[in-house]
């Protein structure tokens, strides 16, 4: 009998997997208290950023069925 492998939810809401296989996050710092941030740096946060190699590992380990 398998053991079923469990996504963290947590991690499922966080991260997206792109075709390619790179692993994907938003930046922080665009929740709440965005009217004394400058217009610039929350224009600057919008886009997605590929989560680093030292990272992606873990990332890996907590969402098993997206790889």
């Amino acid at each position: 009998m398998k053991v079923k492998l469990k996504t963290r939810k947590a991690a499922a809401k966080r991260f997206k997997i792109t075709g390619s296989g790179k692993v994907m996050r938003n930046q922080q710092g665009k929740r709440h208290l965005l009217e004394h941030k400058a217009s610039r740096s929350k224009r600057q946060k919008r886009g997605a950023l590929v989560v680093d190699a030292t990272n992606v590992g873990a990332v890996k380990a907590m969402m098993p069925g997206a790889f």
